[in-house]
């Protein structure tokens, strides 16, 4: 068994907290009665078993947040982390490394307890043998298409297989054959013989192997016969002495199986509990689909700040502490329900809102220039890094003559209700002066306003005029001759229905179109010359962004994580005070 990278288990940014006074969903009740009466000897060892075949979304993080978090609760509790690597045609290494990466990143230590089905390979080919042996398995040579049609429905009863009579002896020589690799990859399976007649259509003869020429990221060619996932499943979850196996709902109907193959085997016996997985409006949640995209060039990868993918949102620039925050408020329940994005986005404003500088940045550039501030005078103004927490501090933002605010910022004919700047109209810089613009400039060609000439009033800086006059609008700005210019993504809901798969409606139909928009020569202030990749901020009265991987000094690139706007928190308070 390999623990060859526990060292590493330990994420430097987030160690998770544990949770001295967790609420008892009914996951941790049945758990608390267990350890009550003793059932497992008054041990708690959970697992998570992700399969390596695709990179893990935001409702494999309530997994995680579950099956480690139990563990942390409870004294001596431990979690393993485990591949279930039996389908070597859909499997990578670049897969298995994703999701250590992205166990360590939510704050997760799997410490020595690093494990992978392949590990049991031989265990498990043994375990077969013995249901053979025991006239509980059989080698069938129906095709794939035939067992379906065999298989029956949940109003009809299913047909025994013409092989399923085969003695003991011939079953054995036939699966020795299948391991051998005397037989082409499909012509013959190995199946449990339970009762074809079972309600339950998991436990009317399910295939335990299956022929399956495929290099394995780990074992090569060593095998050409595979476990199926339930067979595999359930003795793994044995042999590495599992007591509580949390896995999703549509996995309840496999529970009778995960205990008839424990059972007829006479192995150790974990407790499978199933709870509702998560679904999230406005994406999907199936690694198929989120292949279909990547492999159809519809996002740039997995780690695409639009996918649902922990490694998406890493990228995007949710912090580890928000999405266990967001685990932890849609809770563990048995009944499947679809929760809203805006509280996801509400948990990761609510954790940048503490942690992220401020800083200023121009997105779209409109220049102003001051007619009567000194040419060549640069002032230093200190502006706060973040009013939730005064340790940050405060920094010095340079003033001068020429500036940039944004071009929303400027209406040449305001309509009602819009209080920022326009002719004659009076505004707060923020942290600097009062001005008021004079003039603007427009391009002969377009008709577009591309300057704006004004006048500042040197009695205002930060603070109220000595006649006592007020403004109705405070802008932010950055200095021409001192900004740092900069790329922004500004990344929207990837589908734009709340349900892309309604009505079983082809989900790529409700791509959104307009999920990404990439805005060049953006200005940003001089502290943002040094920000390195992964760093948060949040640009006043913008939203809250991270610095990208594709900046390279020089050029830096920001992805905007969430806008400033939160309606998960309004309906909150709507709900308050109704």
């Amino acid at each position: 068994m390999n623990g060859a990278d526990s060292h590493n288990g330990t994420n430097r940014e987030s160690k998770a907290p544990v949770n001295s006074t967790p609420s008892l969903d009914f996951v941790r009740a049945i758990i608390a009665e267990d350890l009550l009466t003793n059932k497992y000897g008054g041990r708690v060892h959970t697992r998570f078993p992700p399969e390596p075949n695709g990179y893990l979304h935001i409702g494999h993080a309530k997994s995680i947040c579950l099956n480690f978090g139990i563990a942390a609760e409870n004294k001596g509790g431990l979690c393993n982390l485990r591949f279930d690597d039996t389908n070597p045609s859909k499997e990578d290494i670049e897969y298995v490394e994703a999701i250590k990466e992205d166990v360590r990143w939510l704050g997760f230590d799997w410490e020595a307890r690093l494990f992978y089905a392949s590990d049991y390979f031989e265990q498990l080919y043994q375990y077969a043998v013995q249901l053979i042996k025991d006239g509980k398995a059989y080698v069938c040579d129906l095709s794939a298409e035939e067992i379906r049609e065999h298989r029956g429905t949940l109003t009809e009863p299913g047909r025994e297989s013409p092989y399923r009579s085969r003695s003991v002896t011939e079953n054995l020589d036939l699966f020795e054959r299948m391991r051998a690799g005397e037989f082409e990859d499909g012509s013959h399976v190995l199946r449990a013989k339970i009762d074809m007649s079972s309600r339950n259509l998991n436990m009317r003869d399910p295939v335990m192997y299956r022929i399956l020429r495929a290099t394995h990221h780990r074992t090569g060619d060593q095998w050409c016969v595979y476990p199926m996932y339930d067979f595999t499943h359930c003795i793994s979850d044995s042999i590495e002495r599992i007591t509580h196996s949390i896995c999703t709902l549509e996995f309840e109907n496999n529970r009778p199986l995960y205990d008839w193959f424990l059972d007829e085997l006479k192995l150790y016996h974990p407790q499978q509990i199933e709870f509702a997985r998560l679904n999230l409006n406005y994406t999907v949640m199936s690694k198929r689909k989120l292949l279909e995209l990547v492999e159809g060039k519809y996002v740039a990868g997995w780690d695409d700040p639009r996918m649902p993918t922990i490694s998406g949102l890493r990228r995007r620039g949710y912090t580890p502490e928000a999405v266990r925050a967001f685990c932890e408020q849609i809770g563990v329940s048995k009944r499947d329900s679809v929760i809203d994005i805006a509280l996801l986005e509400h948990c990761v404003r609510e954790d940048l809102n503490r942690r992220a500088p401020r800083v200023m940045a121009v997105l779209r550039p409109l220049r102003v220039v001051i007619d009567n501030y000194p040419e060549g005078k640069v002032e230093e103004l200190a502006a706060v890094n973040n009013p939730e927490d005064p340790s940050m501090g405060t920094r010095k933002v340079p003033f001068s003559r020429i500036l940039y605010i944004e071009r929303e910022d400027f209406r040449e004919e305001p309509p009602k209700g819009f209080f920022r700047l326009a002719p004659g109209r009076e505004v707060r810089l923020r942290y600097a002066y009062f001005i008021k613009c004079e003039s603007a400039v427009k391009d002969e060609k377009t008709g577009e306003v591309i300057e704006l000439h004004c006048t500042y009033d040197p009695q205002t800086r930060d603070g109220a005029p000595p006649d006592g006059r007020k403004v109705k609008a405070t802008l932010h700005w950055v200095s021409a001759a001192h900004a740092v210019e900069a790329e922004a993504r500004l990344y929207d809901s990837l589908f734009l229905k709340a349900d892309p798969e309604e009505e079983g409606a082809d989900f790529k139909n409700s791509l959104n179109p307009n999920s990404l928009e990439v805005l060049k020569s953006c200005r940003m202030e001089p502290s943002l010359a040094n920000a390195k990749s992964g760093d948060r901020y949040q640009f006043e009265r913008l939203g809250y962004f991270c610095v990208d991987p594709d900046s390279s000094k020089g050029a830096l690139v920001f992805n905007r994580t969430v806008t400033l706007r939160d309606p998960w928190s309004k309906m909150e308070k709507r709900q308050q005070s109704g």
